[in-house]
């Protein structure tokens, strides 16, 4: 097995340490250190990450920083860029870095990539706490709320338990078995990458608007997509006052620029999913939603 994981973070000295432990050989099981690699572009951070995380690591992990000066509030060159700097044929894109990962999802999404030629893998997304991110204000979550759910369950002796902390992120809200409008842990082969030209980085909103959405869907529309969706896994979204995540950005405004890149609105690709993964205890309760979120849509139908 080889992999590539690009994971883009910009003024994350809380969140991102806890994002590369869950990418690390310790947390993430059925993988070995040597099987991949994690290159990590900071996107112009005020501050360099500390130089310990590649000792704390323990595996292949690489750090890009873009100089303050030549960085955009858009994610989307300093994504590119680490897609430049991958070494493997199969390629994880975080543009969020502050997003932790369940056990095993890497293992499982190597086993997707190989279910066909052109496989899309994607993976739902969740917040961590009761409410999206978007509404913490109201609901009296932050970071030490954030530190304090970690705490009770232990986190990170299993992983898994971040399903019994967490909600459906607005983008996965129709959760495993309804189409997802983004994904923030998608896995493309190199040749895959390539066709698509990576990010398009004409979306210059703060936070890149709604430019993973449109990686999304372009590769999901093209010619011989298949889209394998990983069961039992996801990512987990950290606090931190993101553009799209902190309830500041415009959501029109995403839209708008949206449409006036591609000709129209936004609208989640249909594909219908191969499923691969494994549920954990703490995933049974999400997999109940999401098949009652299933049934309420095709009832609504």
């Amino acid at each position: 097995m080889e992999m590539s994981i690009v994971v883009v973070g910009f003024d994350m000295a809380r969140e991102l340490p806890r994002t590369l432990l869950s990418l690390s050989p310790g947390y993430q099981r059925g993988v070995d250190g040597t099987d991949y690699e994690v290159i990590v572009v900071d996107n112009g951070s005020p501050e360099p990450l500390d130089g310990d995380l590649l000792e704390r690591f323990g595996g292949r992990l690489r750090i890009e920083r873009i100089d303050p000066s030549m960085a955009s509030v858009s994610p989307a060159a300093a994504a590119n860029r680490g897609l430049e700097l991958a070494e493997a044929d199969l390629i994880g894109m975080w543009i969020d870095g502050a997003r932790l990962s369940s056990p095993g999802l890497l293992h499982h999404a190597w086993l997707a990539s190989r279910l066909g030629q052109k496989v899309v893998v994607a993976t739902l997304g969740w917040h961590l706490g009761p409410v999206v991110h978007m509404d913490s204000a109201g609901a009296g979550y932050d970071q030490a709320a954030e530190d304090g759910l970690l705490s009770d369950i232990d986190w990170p002796s299993d992983g898994y338990r971040l399903f019994e902390i967490s909600t459906l992120a607005r983008s996965s809200k129709r959760g495993w078995f309804g189409p997802m409008s983004e994904s923030n842990a998608v896995f493309l082969a190199r040749s895959h990458w390539d066709e698509l030209g990576g990010l398009d980085e004409r979306f210059e909103s703060a936070g890149g608007g709604m430019v993973n959405h449109d990686l999304y869907r372009r590769a999901c529309d093209g010619p011989g997509a298949q889209l394998a969706v990983l069961l039992g896994e996801g990512t987990f979204h950290q606090y931190h006052g993101g553009a799209a995540t902190s309830g500041l950005s415009d959501r029109d405004a995403m839209q708008e620029e949206y449409a006036a890149i591609r000709g129209r609105r936004y609208r989640p690709p249909a594909n219908q999913p191969m499923y691969v993964g494994s549920l954990s205890p703490p995933a049974l309760v999400a997999l109940a939603e999401s098949a009652r979120l299933a049934s309420e849509l095709t009832a609504g139908a």
